[in-house]
C-alpha cells in the first residue's frame, strides 16, 4: 500500500495496490499490520457506506466530538467524489486550513482523515458511493456539523455551474467561527 503524507499534520493519502487480469482486480483495502509497520494504528470499530444518486450532493462538515471523536478512513466505491478535510484542532499550527482530493472507484485511493477534523464531500458522478471506516461508534449526542460553504474555510468546491443538493442540517449548519468547538491539537 502506498503512503503519502499531506501538508496537513495528521492527514494520509492511501492507495491500495490493485491486482488485476481480464475479470477485474483484487485490492486489499485495509490491513491494520502493514499501516501500523509504517506508523498507522488506528482502531476501527464500525464501517459505514452512503449512496448519493445526485451530482453535486454535499454531505458535511460533519464531525463527532469527544469523548466520541472519530478517526476516519474514506474511500470511493462506485463513482467519483471531492473528499475535504478541514483541521479543527485548536492551536494547530493549521487550523482552520482544508485539504481536498478527488477520490474514485477508478484511482482506488483513500483518504485517512484522523480524529479533530471536519470532514465532507461532493459527488462528482451520479450514484456515487462512499465507504468509510470509523475508530468510534456513532454517538448521536456527539454529532454535529460546519457550514459546507463557509467563506472562512474557502473550500474550492469543484462543480461551480450548479445548486449543490445539500439536506437541511448542512445547510443550517453553524460557520467555523461559531461552532462550539471540542478539538485540541
Amino acid at each position: 500500500m502506498d503512503m503519502q503524507k499531506l501538508e496537513i499534520p495528521g492527514l494520509l493519502l492511501l492507495t491500495p495496490r490493485r491486482f488485476g487480469d481480464e475479470r477485474g482486480f483484487f485490492s486489499e483495502s485495509w490491513n491494520r499490520k502493514a499501516l501500523a509497520e509504517k506508523g498507522v494504528d488506528v482502531d476501527f470499530v464500525q464501517d459505514n457506506h452512503s449512496l448519493s444518486k445526485t451530482v453535486g450532493t454535499v454531505r458535511g462538515l460533519h464531525f463527532q466530538a469527544p469523548p466520541h471523536a472519530q478517526a476516519k478512513l474514506v474511500r470511493c466505491g462506485r463513482g467519483r467524489l471531492f473528499d475535504v478535510a478541514v483541521d479543527a484542532r485548536k492551536d494547530s499550527p493549521t487550523f482552520g486550513k482544508w485539504f481536498g482530493v478527488e477520490l474514485s472507484f477508478d484511482n482506488g485511493k483513500q483518504l485517512l482523515i484522523p480524529e479533530g477534523f471536519l470532514h465532507g464531500f461532493m459527488t462528482l458522478g451520479p450514484d456515487t458511493e462512499i465507504i468509510y471506516k470509523c475508530s468510534d461508534y456513532y454517538a448521536p449526542e456527539c454529532d454535529g456539523s460546519v457550514r459546507f460553504d463557509d467563506p472562512d474555510i474557502g473550500i474550492d468546491w469543484p462543480l461551480k455551474d450548479i445548486d449543490p443538493v445539500v439536506s437541511a442540517k448542512d445547510r443550517d449548519a453553524p460557520s467555523f467561527s461559531a461552532f462550539s468547538n471540542p478539538f485540541t491539537y
